[in-house]
């Protein structure tokens, strides 16, 4: 069993991709990750987005920062939806379980009411594979499409309840004719989600902890990084487990809950630029070959 220092489970979006940009526009975080992973220490995205975005976004810069064949990296999608490893040619082979996919008929209902009420503000992704996902336009201001959104995840709860489905929604439930709850309606500051309720960043954690497993590696300290309440899931997962773990948020203002870990964040910038300097802090960490309480 391979024990590298640091284990890295990271949110994109927030963390590594600008929410202005929808990319890494910070050239240091490519240069971090690449140096983190070719220096054996497993890099594993944990996102909600698809893995086609991993691969347009994501690993271009690793390639060109120069990922190095065996290093680890791999992208856990769609909240643990969809999974592929990451080498020196790209995108692996993607996975995905079937059985937490949306309804096709949901997903063609939902292209189609986005076309015809909502284009001006939003897109369908068309690159889920699992979930249904719409997101707002980057030319479109971010208070106009905060606005529409609720009237959006009005509409997919009722297209669900109509189809005698269960949703939840920020906690509030709707339930089905057997009290039931099957999807959850998911919305951020960017997009709205609507996915199994078995999907989460803790479904992501799993998923990452067995592709170390196949590969016999378990990290010694595991850091965590997220933009959102949901993102602590990841490390409540891991600390459940009996894995040392901290997490970072780098959008603290939103309220850091009481853990079992400890929460780390700065005062000073958040998002990308937040996510950037915490790379740079884990990079000299790893070369250090330890790790302190301000990592």
């Amino acid at each position: 069993m391979e024990s590298p220092l640091l284990g890295l489970l990271l949110d994109v979006d927030g963390p590594l991709a600008s929410p202005v940009t929808r990319s890494l526009a910070i050239a240091t975080i490519a240069r971090d990750l690449t140096a983190l992973a070719n220096a054996g220490n497993p890099v594993v995205f944990n996102t909600g987005r698809s893995d086609a975005f991993i691969a347009e976004q994501v690993v271009p810069p690793m390639l060109a920062a120069g990922l190095e064949p065996g290093a680890p990296v791999w992208a856990v999608c769609e909240k643990g939806a969809v999974w592929a490893a990451i080498d020196e040619r790209g995108l692996g082979e993607v996975q995905v379980d079937e059985a937490l996919a949306m309804p096709a008929d949901f997903a063609a209902e939902m292209r189609e009411l986005v076309a015809r009420r909502f284009a001006d503000l939003m897109f369908f992704d068309e690159t889920k594979r699992a979930m249904v996902s719409v997101e707002q336009r980057v030319d479109v201001a971010s208070d106009r499409y905060l606005a529409a959104q609720p009237d959006f995840d009005r509409v997919a709860a009722e297209a669900l309840a109509a189809r005698g489905f269960g949703t939840v929604r920020e906690g509030v439930e709707r339930v089905d004719a057997s009290g039931a709850v099957q999807w959850r309606i998911d919305p951020t500051i960017i997009s709205t989600d609507v996915e199994s309720v078995q999907l989460g960043k803790d479904l992501g954690a799993q998923r990452a902890v067995a592709l170390l497993g196949e590969r016999g590696i378990r990290p010694r300290h595991w850091r965590t990084m997220g933009d959102s309440r949901g993102d602590y899931r990841m490390a409540d997962w891991l600390h459940e487990q009996g894995e040392a773990v901290r997490h970072v948020d780098v959008r603290p203002a939103d309220g850091v809950p009481e853990t079992g870990y400890d929460v780390l964040y700065v005062d000073d910038v958040i998002h990308d630029e937040a996510g950037a300097r915490f790379l740079s802090r884990w990079v000299e960490a790893s070369e250090r070959g330890l790790v302190g309480a301000d990592h």
